[in-house]
């Protein structure tokens, strides 16, 4: 639990958490800047550079703090983009899109440095423009070497993925005058994964690319690396980065979401009631799955929780949900050392990550407001949300 939970525990003046208002967010700038500090330190071992993928997290108030230990920013279109090149000036800007609009390439240039088509059909229709304006362009394979078995809807090389150039695709429909066009090859293909399934993955893309990797400058392995986490194997990462360079030839980059804020963040609530349906106490939350962390069901997976148990080892067992009319709006099964009451605040770990940029406001919901806890223990208010941001999404 120090992990998921070091900042809340270990600052003086944390205690000030429990005056926010609920639900809210709360992002911890010291495990920010450790996660930066590892992330660094691959890069100065290896060489590879490091970029942060702003579809897990996008909250640009840290980038200033993260712009010290990392290489860029990873957009997944035309938004993102603008954003990482804002927000971290001066830094490296890399897109990916599984496909491109006519009438947003021309802004997306203004503000990438790479770009990196999905299809050979798009790279012919616009990889020649980009590199016209100066663009590294770059094409997205599809090795078809499937490593994960729990998380099904993240896997790119699942037979019909629409993501990524397969060998056979290759083979029949690239020509000589758009192989020229090409700096570098992405692929991604993990999902909270360890350094062990990059080597299976990398040994795959060498055997299907081989003779294409030593005419490139670049190579790009996508993100999903938990680079972050307390047990991952750093050392085999970083072997498998040096080979690849010095084999290859290429500048490696890696653009992980999670691992830069993994366990930087916390979701602060509290109940608003309890009931029971069938011997099972249900504890009703100021914050939905559904709505405030929504990977908690689409992933799925049962979130941490301070000073609870996943499952049933402690005496006191309740079910959290949260307010909405979802049936499913369930957040999982925990266990306490003592009764829960009305009023109680519970404190959900990990929740810097797909959560501020994924919210939604089903239901009416209000956007739960976000602060940063600082390194000092302070709790600062970064931003709020109210009827308005509900209201003006939906009309005029």
């Amino acid at each position: 639990m120090d992990e998921i939970f070091g900042g809340i525990i270990s600052s003086p003046e944390a205690e000030s958490i429990r005056e926010l208002k609920t639900p809210c967010y709360v992002i911890d700038e010291k495990k920010l800047e450790a996660n930066g500090k590892l992330l660094a330190s691959v890069i100065s071992h290896t060489g590879c550079r490091i970029l942060l993928a702003q579809k897990a997290f996008s909250n640009y108030d840290f980038y200033p703090l993260l712009e010290e230990y990392i290489s860029g920013t990873e957009a997944s279109g035309l938004f993102e983009a603008r954003l990482g090149k804002e927000e971290m000036p001066g830094k490296e800007v890399h897109v990916f899109c599984a496909a491109y609009r006519d009438d947003e390439f021309d802004e997306l240039l203004t503000y990438a440095d790479h770009i990196v088509f999905n299809s050979i059909h798009q790279l012919k229709r616009y990889g020649r423009y980009a590199k016209q304006k100066g663009k590294h362009i770059g094409l997205r394979i599809n090795p078809e070497c499937s490593t994960q078995e729990d998380h099904a809807i993240y896997d790119p090389c699942a037979k019909g993925s629409r993501l990524g150039v397969t060998r056979s695709v290759w083979d029949k429909e690239i020509t000589d005058d758009v192989f020229e066009l090409l700096d570098g090859l992405h692929f991604h293909t993990l999902c909270e994964q360890d350094s062990d399934a990059l080597e299976v993955t990398f040994k795959a893309v060498e055997e299907k690319f081989g003779d294409v990797l030593s005419l490139m400058k670049w190579l790009n392995m996508g993100g999903g690396h938990h680079i972050t986490k307390a047990d991952y194997d750093i050392a085999r990462l970083e072997k498998l980065l040096l080979y690849v360079k010095e084999k290859w030839g290429l500048q490696v980059y890696l653009e992980p979401g999670e691992a830069v804020a993994l366990n930087a963040g916390y979701l602060v609530t509290r109940v608003l009631d309890i009931v029971e349906n069938n011997g099972i106490k249900i504890a009703i939350l100021d914050s939905s799955a559904a709505c405030h962390m929504p990977d908690v069901i689409e992933m799925p997976y049962t979130p941490p929780l301070l000073g609870a148990d996943k499952g049933d080892s402690k005496p006191y067992c309740y079910r959290l949900g949260g307010p909405t009319c979802l049936s499913g709006d369930v957040i999982g099964d925990y266990s306490f050392d003592k009764e829960l009451s009305v009023g109680d605040l519970l404190v959900f770990g990990d929740m810097a990550i797909y959560t501020t940029c994924k919210n939604n406001t089903f239901n009416g919901m209000p956007l739960p407001d976000i602060y940063r806890l600082c390194k000092d223990g302070r709790t600062e208010k970064l931003t709020d949300f109210g009827y308005g941001d509900f209201k003006h999404r939906l009309g005029s």
